[in-house]
């Protein structure tokens, strides 16, 4: 993998340099030295944090601050209102390299100004007021490599006879607006220095010019700051004395700056003796004459590039088709720029002076239509660059033209900065140029449109960013693509079955959009290079990537990350892998949710393994719950917490039923108490204590205290049943064992069937076995294992429970009853030995054994 990604970069490269061809001659004409930017505020200047460099620009200053760090390499005091420096400005600077005094006011240098200066390599004393060259202070700079000096006002461009001791001179500017002559010797002292770049600026309008003055000059890139208006036949002196001369680039700018050239005088006639490789017009006023007259001579020369750049071009007033074709213009690069009459296109009103150039940019001149004979001219073009003008959809496709065998040797479009808004007609465009293959369409509004396309299949780089795209335009992007960038365009959402059918795309720019989430489904083959910084989505896991397998660079800074265990499994996945590679980690990766971690590196967010690790976390949290339930089980056995939570449940239940008890019929007794006579001792001590001694005190039916005298036991019996609300049965093994007590349950039962069970109440004293009970039992049986009842505890601590469940069962003991007198057995300790409702007796005076039985469902 890593030998195709190394061919598909060199291929890039290749692309890369194609297109930027015709411009790279160019940065040789236009170098610059800039002073690094500083760091650091100290007084009025700002000092780097390692104190070698200072910036001091633009602070109106009237002399050079005092007290600047000894070991200052770079020093910018430009933009200033200096007038003169001396010998004490920079005294203290020994290890001063870079030094910028430009745009100031300044009319004296003192000559010992750099005395102590000697490692100064570059100086710029560009637009100030010096009257004359400040040779005097110069002469100790031995090192200077750069010298600017132009645009100040001496009235001469003589150099000192001292000047060649600058032996280490690379660029040198010198001029200005005062200087109207140019003299036989004014340069002499550069003879024997070989520069890489040489400058000169005159005044608007030269007057006189010695021939022989650049003759002895020795530079690659020669630029001349100077307007022949008044003296146009000047220039074929200065190409005479550049004869047999190897130059990398000649400028010319403002060569006529207020008049066009209307003579018939050849003015170019000696460029062709000129070794020059790239020639360059920098503003001034052309005409069809002069533009002509210039092209004629360059076809003859070795020029190779040419540039007209923000040229003031306009056709003459008798302008006519001449019979001069230029069809021979062989250039590798041809740049028209920055100009704002289209005309110049076709000057001669043809377009020929195109069909030899390899690389045509027509950039920012106002171009709006392509006529259809322009294409015929471009048969031998390879680069097409018409950005930054005014094309629209119809313009740049024009259904009339016969775009069949056209520009067969096209492999470069580039149509940047129009107002393109139809991919169809780009593609429409493209469609017959057979070597195509880079196609550049940033900063249009394309990508908007539902339209489908038909692509020339040899495009493999397709540049779109800075549109307006939408899910649409993936209908209309080429799938032969290798590179594809739609970074700042808007794109809110990817449509995968785009990608699945891109079989060689390895470099994707998707930097700037509004892009919401990244598809798991995600899947591209071939892809090495992804670039998704700065969009809308904060989740990505580890699975957001399998389906690329060949990733290997990863851009997704920028983004709001939600800081969660899965963001943090990829990083790590990313970090163990050494695959793959994030670009600008961890910098550009910061936490976005949640709001603690706002603003958080996400190289700093390590969440525990109990907080990412699921079956942990499951693991743990069963484990809690079961020893929190065996405690709670430990706690209830040792504490009787079911007995507690029973009884309560009993009393709540209870007092929920004696509210639906509406019934308003009076009785006599709160509660008829039925016992077996083993079980008196209790009842009278217990039972009628708690119950007729609380308060309000309820009113208690014993067959001791309360039956009438004389009447059947029976009678008694059913009579005072009748009369209670309640019939509480205390139940124990006296009870069980008592023939009797079956007669006494039946009556209790019939009672009950006649009014509610829940009047039925048992009061268990001892535990009994359903299954110990005799067939006999068997309403008592049915009663005990359908209804709840009332279990007296041993325990004295339980004791207080079951007197409140039983108040509970009985109801309130305000409820209206009509007491009848008595006399009281409570705290008895013997009961009288009288016939009773327990004891057994004979069945002829109608005794009956007692029972009892509670609800509190």
């Amino acid at each position: 993998m890593a030998s195709r990604t190394e061919e598909f970069r060199i291929k890039n490269v290749k692309i890369t340099k194609m297109v930027s061809l015709n411009e790279a001659w160019l940065q040789l004409c236009f170098m610059l030295i800039r002073l690094p930017e500083s760091i650091k505020g100290e007084g009025p200047c700002i000092i780097s944090a390692d104190r070698k460099m200072a910036g001091c620009s633009g602070r109106s200053l009237k002399q050079v601050p005092k007290g600047l760090p000894p070991q200052l390499e770079h020093l910018d005091l430009s933009y200033n209102k200096l007038q003169q420096v001396t010998g004490k400005d920079f005294s203290n600077l020994p290890n001063l390299q870079v030094l910028n005094l430009g745009y100031n006011n300044i009319s004296v240098i003192e000559d010992n100004t750099f005395k102590f200066n000697v490692l100064l390599e570059a100086l710029i004393i560009f637009n100030n007021s010096l009257p004359e060259i400040p040779m005097p202070a110069l002469r100790p700079l031995r090192n200077l490599k750069k010298l600017d000096m132009s645009n100040n006002l001496y009235n001469y461009s003589t150099l000192d006879k001292d000047f060649h001791t600058l032996s280490n001179l690379k660029d040198l500017s010198m001029g200005g607006p005062m200087i109207r002559v140019v003299r036989q010797n004014d340069f002499l002292p550069l003879k024997y220095i070989p520069l890489q770049r040489f400058a000169l600026k005159t005044t608007s309008s030269l007057a006189h010019y010695e021939p022989g003055a650049f003759a002895v000059l020795n530079t690659s890139v020669l630029w001349f700051d100077i307007a022949l208006d008044t003296n146009a036949k000047a220039l074929r002196e200065i190409l005479r004395d550049l004869q047999n001369k190897s130059l990398a680039c000649l400028r010319f700018r403002n060569l006529f700056e207020f008049t066009y050239y209307t003579d018939s005088l050849d003015l170019f006639a000696g460029l062709a003796d000129i070794d020059v490789r790239t020639l360059v017009f920098f503003r001034g006023k052309f005409n069809e004459n002069l533009l002509r007259l210039a092209l004629l001579n360059v076809q003859k020369s070795l020029i190779t590039n040419m540039a007209l750049m923000s040229i003031d071009f306009a056709r003459s007033l008798n302008s006519s088709i001449s019979e001069i074709r230029i069809n021979s213009l062989t250039l590798n690069n041809l740049v028209l720029m920055d100009i704002s009459n289209p005309d110049i296109l076709r000057f001669d009103w043809t377009f020929t002076w195109f069909n030899q150039v390899t690389n045509l940019s027509i950039i920012n001149v106002n171009f709006n239509f392509v006529p259809c004979d322009a294409w015929d001219e471009m048969k031998n073009v390879v680069l097409l660059n018409v950005s930054n003008n005014r094309l629209k959809d119809d313009s740049i496709f024009n259904p009339t033209c016969l775009y069949q065998n056209i520009v067969p040797k096209m492999e470069v479009f580039i149509a940047s900065n129009n107002q393109l808004t139809s991919l169809k007609a780009v593609s429409l465009l493209t469609s017959s140029w057979p070597k195509i293959t880079y196609v550049n369409l940033g900063y249009n509004s394309l990508g908007a449109l539902n339209e489908s396309c038909v692509w020339n299949p040899s495009i493999t780089t397709f540049i779109l960013h800075h549109n307006v795209v939408n899910t649409n335009v993936f209908k209309c992007l080429p799938t032969s693509l290798e590179y594809l960038d739609m970074s700042n365009s808007q794109l809110e959402r990817l449509d995968m079955e785009y990608f699945s059918q891109t079989q060689n795309l390895r470099e994707l720019w998707l930097s700037s959009n509004k892009i919401k989430f990244i598809p798991s489904t995600w899947k591209s083959l071939s892809l090495q290079v992804l670039a998704v910084d700065g969009n809308s989505f904060g989740v990505i896991n580890t699975k957001s990537f399998d389906n690329m397998p060949q990733l290997n660079i990863l851009k997704a800074g920028n983004n709001p990350y939600h800081c969660t265990c899965d963001l943090n499994s990829f990083i790590k996945k990313i970090m163990q892998n050494g695959q793959l590679r994030l670009l600008n980690w961890p910098e550009d990766y910061t936490c976005y949710h949640p709001q603690a971690l706002l603003d958080t590196r996400v190289e700093l967010f390590s969440p525990s393994q109990l907080e990412c690790d699921v079956n942990l976390v499951v693991a743990i949290s069963v484990s809690v719950t079961a020893a929190l339930v065996i405690l709670c089980m430990l706690l209830c056995w040792k504490f009787d917490i079911p007995w507690y939570l029973k009884a309560t449940c009993q009393i709540v239940q209870a007092k929920y039923r004696s509210r639906q008890d509406t019934s308003t019929r009076t009785y006599t007794y709160h509660a008829f108490v039925s016992y077996s006579h083993s079980d008196a001792d209790w009842v009278r001590g217990e039972l009628l204590y708690r119950l007729e001694n609380s308060s309000p005190p309820y009113s208690i039916c014993i067959h001791e205290r309360d039956f009438l005298p004389g009447k059947w036991i029976i009678d008694n019996i059913i009579e005072n049943i009748e009369k209670s609300r309640k019939v509480i049965l205390v139940l124990s093994r006296n009870f069980v064992n008592s023939e009797w007590c079956n007669y006494e349950l039946y009556f209790a039962h019939q009672r009950a069937i006649g009014h509610a069970f829940e009047d039925v109440i048992l009061v268990v004293m001892e535990t009994i076995s359903l299954d110990s009970l005799p067939n006999k039992f068997c309403r008592l049986r049915k009663m005990l294992s359908t209804k709840t009842y009332l279990e007296w505890p041993a325990e004295p601590n339980r004791q207080p429970f079951f007197w409140m469940q039983l108040k509970n069962v009985l109801g309130k003991a305000s409820v209206a009853v009509r007491p009848q007198g008595g006399f009281s057995l409570v705290n008895e300790n013997v009961a009288p030995d009288l016939p009773t409702v327990s004891g057994n007796m004979d069945p002829s005076v109608g005794s009956l054994p007692s029972g009892f039985s509670i609800d509190i469902a």
